[in-house]
């Protein structure tokens, strides 16, 4: 019998998941090797950092008025919830979800968080070449200046890199071993048709047109902050 499948991720949430994993890879490379990329102003670096503060926007904005499976009210688990999943997965009891599961919901919630609160502390870092500073340094004073440089540059690798290392092996696990395709979900956008705990996926209609509105809109409201604050982009 011929497998059917079911929408789960629409292609604008996809396309944001793995952009978002280019611009981290992107955006540590861009400071790690500056000096051997020819960069030692890290103005790739900085860039890197607007567009994932533009994206983190972007995706606020579609968990309103994005499909189903993307809104923040459809998949934000109560910590009752999240224990009780936690439990039945423990006892392999755990049911199946379409689109997030209450574990991962928590899990996508605190990366998106962290790495938001990574750029928007990029915002105000003074690099240790002393070369090159975010926008907004001039508003806080420099005993902070310092204070928010250092965490910028431990915060990757002593917060975002554990979180991001323990997300892809959950996503391993459940797709080597449960056999949920929780990555291939996240390139085709479908999963096979079974019971699943949470509602069917409703595909938000105009798809590209929305998309394309809201990323103008996260644009300006990213840029338009800094601007407004006294930034300046270069």
């Amino acid at each position: 019998m011929k497998q059917e499948y079911v929408a789960v991720w629409d292609w604008p949430t996809r396309v944001f998941h793995w952009t978002l994993v280019i611009l981290i890879i992107s955006a540590w490379v861009s400071f790690e090797y500056a000096e051997a990329l020819g960069d030692p102003l890290l103005k790739w670096h900085r860039w890197n950092g607007y567009a994932i503060l533009v994206l983190i926007v972007w995706r606020l904005l579609w968990g309103v008025f994005g499909s189903s499976t993307s809104r923040f009210g459809n998949f934000i688990p109560s910590i009752a919830g999240a224990m009780a999943h936690a439990r039945d997965t423990l006892f392999g009891k755990a049911q199946p979800y379409l689109g997030h599961n209450p574990l991962g919901a928590l899990m996508v919630i605190g990366l998106l968080c962290i790495v938001a609160i990574q750029a928007v502390l990029g915002l105000f870092t003074v690099e240790h070449n002393d070369l090159t500073a975010g926008p907004l340094y001039r508003l806080v004073g420099s005993g902070t200046v310092k204070d928010i440089s250092r965490w910028h540059r431990w915060s990757f690798t002593g917060l975002i890199l554990p979180l991001i290392l323990l997300h892809i092996g959950a996503n391993l696990i459940y797709q080597l071993f449960k056999r949920e395709p929780l990555i291939t979900a996240m390139i085709t956008g479908r999963k096979p048709r079974r019971d699943y705990a949470d509602a069917s996926v409703g595909i938000t209609s105009h798809l590209a047109l929305k998309a394309v509105l809201l990323l103008i809109a996260a644009s300006m409201m990213v840029f338009g902050a800094i601007w407004a604050l006294g930034g300046r982009l270069i």
